[in-house]
């Protein structure tokens, strides 16, 4: 459906991508995956043709219906809900075809015409646009507002609706949860997996890619990889590909030296002249060592803060909103250290607004907000992204903004900071308006991190980070001694760092029992007691009459249930674990020996081709399988020693 052969990318003076070679099928569900700036945007924008490549050929049906998520929203008074049926152009053009008709009073054609505007559902596409505005987290009683009176963030949701409401051969989405709360993302994940269409799908969420592709491409060092299954899939082959390819370079590089050794030995003897120049011929003959080159890796950590006071924070009987509004009441929690909290709720239901007080950024309208005299506070959200000064330099404004220490700092220290993030040699020195959206988040959480907060208060921190940082904040944020609060729809980093989860919904901020699977469920069946007809009031009273149901009896008896067979489970895990321990030895002692057999050259001369690839097949079996148990090992003690 969609081929490129021998392609070549590029934007601005250097290849993004080169000697690109393969084909999209119908129905794929193709993940796009790679480092920020590998050139995944590039490719959607060949796809979508406002590229040609720079070398090799790029072909695709004529025809093809491709549908992509517009960057920049019109600033429109049209209402969002008309705006996502304009997404539906067929329908558009056959209204205004009905419009012709009807003005030349030509009732037979407009009667052929309304036949074929009933067939492609005319009649229900305000009701389709208004349910997926509702899935993308639209107050029903708004979506006859116009789209210049949103945010920038729910203008792009619109976006995203209006591209879901075309209809297309192709669906392009560059990052579609970015601007996606964890509810939105979860209702967009289960409508692109009922979409029947062809997906390319650019996104660094682990968890999304997982549910929905059945392909990766994969983009580094520019070269573009395919590989079948979904990103976990990808992850254990990718790992198995670079041992064996690194073991085949070992094995190349001792077979050179061994050449070498002997032309040396031997070019000066007459007795052995043949013997050399043969040798010189084989080494000539054999193919570049080419070696998979590293990318650049993150490792940091949050600094140790100065102290950690406990409680940091305590909210008392608080109420808070904006002016007369109130979004938020009645709220008592206090947060100690060590704390991992992550909040959960729908869209507008006041989650942000809880961030800010806790932020001391919000002032409460009643009630009483107290922090301990040595609480320092890290607030992450967008806002603080767009307040960097893009005539600055990220060496200027971590020395601005960095806290004290970072004022103190030596240039050379700073430096050594910002290095940590990404930030390397004059890049420190390039003015900040030249940074992607992704280094303009690194760039902040360096910021953050130099300050030593106690408290690190994180609203979405993961938008625009690409896989290896955001593992890198992962396991940061795990080591860290002071409490993190988290608002993120990434689940990976929620599951990874929560310990609990704090519920807003109905102007309220109750505890959560469950997890993110029961969240998902709690929404589901939300969803299914809401209908709509009276608006967000519907889903307060269902949300509340959900948790009234939560302490019946009969849930007190499921309560119950569930702790007896978490009981069984731990059983059964503590039991895999043994099974584990007992055969890593064995794979270990397995790895060892295939990788002698593969260092011994003598094994190369003695062997045929398909033996050779036999035992490279084996090796990297073994690798994977080892990698495998490994990581099982350490996600099964860490569970059982959090129960």
């Amino acid at each position: 459906m969609l081929n490129l052969r021998n392609v070549r990318l590029r934007r601005g003076a250097e290849p993004l991508i080169e000697a690109a070679t393969t084909s999209v099928f119908r129905g794929d569900k193709v993940g796009i995956v790679g480092r920020n700036g590998s050139g995944k945007s590039t490719l959607l924008a060949l796809i979508r043709g406002e590229l040609t490549p720079d070398l090799g050929d790029y072909d695709a049906p004529a025809n093809l219906a491709i549908a992509s998520v517009a960057q920049h929203v019109p600033d429109t008074d049209r209402s969002v809900v008309d705006f996502v049926v304009d997404g539906d152009v067929e329908l558009r053009s056959l209204e205004a075809a009905i419009e012709r008709a009807r003005a030349a009073n030509d009732g037979s054609h407009e009667a052929n015409l309304l036949a074929e505007f009933e067939t492609l559902g005319g009649y229900t596409a305000r009701s389709r646009a208004a349910s997926l505005l509702d899935g993308l987290g639209f107050d029903p009683l708004d979506i006859d507002r116009p789209v210049n009176a949103f945010s920038g963030g729910l203008r792009m949701r619109a976006a995203l609706a209006s591209t879901l409401m075309r209809r297309s051969d192709v669906l392009l989405l560059d990052e579609p949860t970015n601007h996606l709360d964890l509810d939105a993302v979860l209702w967009l994940e289960g409508w692109l997996k009922a979409w029947s269409g062809t997906l390319l799908l650019v996104s660094h969420d682990r968890e999304f890619l997982d549910s929905i592709v059945n392909r990766i491409l994969h983009i580094q060092n520019r070269k573009l990889t395919s590989w079948s299954g979904n990103y976990s899939s990808f992850e254990t082959q990718h790992a198995a590909s670079r041992a064996m390819a690194s073991a085949g370079a070992e094995k190349q590089r001792r077979q050179a030296e061994h050449l070498r050794a002997f032309i040396a030995r031997f070019k000066a003897k007459a007795s052995k002249a043949r013997q050399a120049q043969s040798r010189v011929k084989w080494l000539e003959r054999l193919p570049q060592i080419v070696e998979q080159q590293e990318e650049e890796s993150f490792d940091w950590q949050f600094r140790k803060p100065r102290k950690l006071p406990r409680p940091l924070i305590t909210l008392d009987d608080v109420a808070a909103g904006y002016g007369e509004r109130r979004v938020l009441d009645k709220l008592r929690m206090s947060l100690a250290p060590d704390e991992r909290l992550g909040i959960l709720g729908r869209n507008g239901a006041g989650k942000s607004t809880l961030m800010r007080v806790l932020a001391g950024e919000l002032a409460p309208l009643s009630g009483d907000v107290t922090m301990s005299p040595d609480m320092e506070s890290g607030f992450f959200a967008q806002l603080e992204v767009d307040q960097l000064d893009s005539s600055s330099t990220a060496l200027l404004e971590l020395t601005r903004r960095g806290g004290d220490d970072a004022a103190r700092w030596s240039e050379q220290q700073r430096r050594a900071h910002l290095g940590q993030f990404g930030f390397r040699g004059d890049r420190v020195f390039e003015p900040v308006h030249q940074f992607s959206g992704g280094e303009r988040a690194r760039l902040s959480l360096a910021i953050l991190v130099a300050r030593r907060p106690n408290v690190l208060l994180l609203d979405e921190p993961t938008n625009h980070l690409d896989f290896d940082m955001r593992n890198s904040l992962l396991l940061a944020l795990q080591e860290f001694s002071g409490a993190v609060v988290v608002v993120s729809h990434d689940r990976t980093l929620l599951r990874g760092i929560c310990d609990r989860f704090i519920l807003v919904a109905n102007a309220r901020a109750t505890e959560f029992d469950g997890d993110l699977d029961d969240y998902a469920r709690w929404l589901a069946a939300d969803n299914r007691a809401d209908n709509r007809a009276n608006g967000r009031g519907a889903g307060a009273d269902s949300a509340a009459a959900a948790s009234a149901a939560a302490q019946s009896a009969g849930n007190r008896r499921e309560t119950k249930r569930r702790e007896a067979e978490a009981r069984n489970r731990l059983s059964v895990l503590r039991a895999e674990l043994r099974e584990l321990e007992s055969a890593l030895p064995e794979l270990l002692t397995r790895r060892a020996e295939l990788e002698r057999q593969l260092a011994n050259a003598d094994f190369y001369q003695q062997s045929t081709g398909a033996q050779q690839r036999e035992l490279r097949k084996q090796h990297a079996s073994v690798v994977a399988q080892v990698d495998l148990h490994e990581t099982r090992w350490i996600e099964l003690s860490d569970e059982l020693a959090s129960n």
